[in-house]
């Protein structure tokens, strides 16, 4: 009696036998010792890392008072509260996180990865970079390490930790996409050197910190393009730095201000041609503000903005670049063109009242 083989047996045992019809499901490859070890290393790096940095990553929930003109009788009423996330940077309680976040809060509350929940005040808040530092008067509190943003590479691993959806230290991981994108935010200021990633982040994720293989914080993350997926976007750690220096010290970030409002405008062909502009566009001022810089230096309402401290201005975010803390107080050549004519004003940019607007609200 014929004992009956299995096919798949026979295929197995004698793998080049021409009158075996092809297996319809060969097995699969064994993965090799070299791509264990890797997958390995990958975990670990993402679990280190997570282990590192999840016990300073915050939870944040803030709550608004109702405003408008309703009377003293609705003064304790709240909007429905916000959550997002942040990451204790120093030993003494300081927290960094979105503007965003909590911007306009009237009660700012944080729950930290020991269990701990306290009251958080406000140090400094600058929604043109939408950054904001809280303060929270604690001991023993597990701190984040801040690393170079300048370092980071296209491709290099990217994790993100924070408090999506209200789950609590949440991470994903990815890879850093693109560096130097720019990101509009909130005042409708431009943000430069924005990170990409495709590590997912889902609202709450707001504030939390982006960091690399070895527990760094590369950037804080702020923003993903929907419906798109694996679009997601960091403020660079060393603008984020920065950021939360000028906030501790001053309660905002200085910047230097002419007091104009303005827009892109493409310029005649012929208008470029004549005066042999580098730019065939520029700003157009559309406001010059009562008692500012602008005003002061003879600026005019449709004058077009063509240079700056004699670097070439193409559009209101090349201006917005210049106006920096440095410039105030100090002299600047201004060149523009009025009807036909090409000219030069000497302005003296003055600080940001960003302090008293703030104060308003």
């Amino acid at each position: 009696m014929i004992r009956p083989i299995d096919a798949r047996t026979y295929r197995l045992s004698h793998p080049a036998d021409p009158n075996l019809p092809p297996d319809p499901n060969p097995p699969a490859p064994a993965s090799t010792p070299d791509d264990l070890a890797l997958l390995d290393a990958y975990s670990r790096a993402v679990i280190q890392a997570a282990e590192r940095v999840s016990p300073a990553v915050v939870n944040i929930e803030v709550r608004h008072r109702q405003r408008g003109p309703m009377g003293p009788r609705y003064a304790r009423r709240r909007r429905p509260s916000g959550s997002g996330s942040g990451f204790v940077f120093t030993p003494d309680g300081f927290i960094l996180t979105n503007s965003h976040v909590v911007h306009r809060a009237d009660e700012i509350q944080v729950a930290l990865g020991d269990g701990r929940r306290l009251e958080a005040t406000l140090v400094g808040d600058d929604p043109d970079s939408d950054l904001a530092v809280i303060r929270v008067s604690a001991s023993d509190l597990t701190i984040v390490q801040l690393g170079d943003s300048h370092a980071v590479r296209v491709g290099q691993l990217a994790i993100a930790i924070g408090n999506p959806l209200g789950f609590q230290t949440s991470v994903t991981a990815g890879v850093v996409s693109a560096l130097g994108r720019s990101l509009r935010s909130g005042s409708g200021r431009l943000i430069d050197n924005v990170l990409q990633t495709d590590a997912a982040l889902n609202p709450g994720n707001s504030g939390g910190p982006l960091v690399n293989s070895r527990g760094e914080v590369i950037g804080v993350n702020t923003a993903m393009i929907l419906p798109a997926q694996g679009i997601c976007f960091a403020i660079a750690v060393n603008s984020a730095r920065f950021v939360a220096q000028q906030l501790i010290s001053h309660g905002l970030v200085r910047r230097a201000y002419l007091g104009i409002a303005g827009q892109k405008v493409e310029l005649p062909r012929a208008m470029v041609r004549a005066h042999e502009l580098e730019s065939a566009t520029g700003v157009l001022v559309v406001q010059v503000d009562d008692d500012s810089p602008a005003a002061a230096a003879g600026l005019d309402v449709s004058d077009v903005i063509l240079g700056f401290a004699g670097r070439t201005v193409t559009d209101i975010d090349d201006l917005h670049r210049q106006l920096t803390a440095e410039r105030i107080g100090t002299p600047v050549d201004l060149m523009i063109l009025r009807g036909e004519e090409r000219r030069g004003l000497l302005v003296v940019p003055g600080e940001s009242p960003r302090r008293a607007r703030v104060a308003e609200e």
